[in-house]
């Protein structure tokens, strides 16, 4: 039996009901742990596209090694690119779940 849900009864075969639509219950951990993991993510991209950003600027004004912003942009890049890939995905799973027909 998973955790996450309900089985109420009913007439003929038990209906499963999401514990999230159940008054009262208890967010799962998982949740708030991936909430926290993608927050990271995120933030981790924004630093290095702003670490790049920088890197950018000093190059610039003449301070800046060029291998190290290479370096620093190219990191920035695949990060972004990582990113897009992991929304796309959820985006496309999202719009699998609304397909489906109860």
């Amino acid at each position: 039996m998973r955790d996450n849900v309900i089985l109420t009864p009913r007439v003929g075969a038990p209906t499963e009901l999401p514990l999230a639509s159940v008054p009262g219950a208890v967010r799962p951990s998982g949740a708030a742990d991936f909430d926290a993991t993608l927050r990271q993510a995120i933030d981790g991209v924004e630093r290095l596209q702003l670490e790049g950003d920088e890197q950018s600027r000093r190059q610039a004004v003449g301070a800046g090694n060029l291998h190290e912003t290479s370096i620093a942009l190219e990191k920035a890049d695949i990060a972004m690119r990582v990113l897009v890939k992991a929304r796309n995905k959820a985006v496309d799973a999202y719009h699998e779940i609304m397909r489906m027909s109860v």
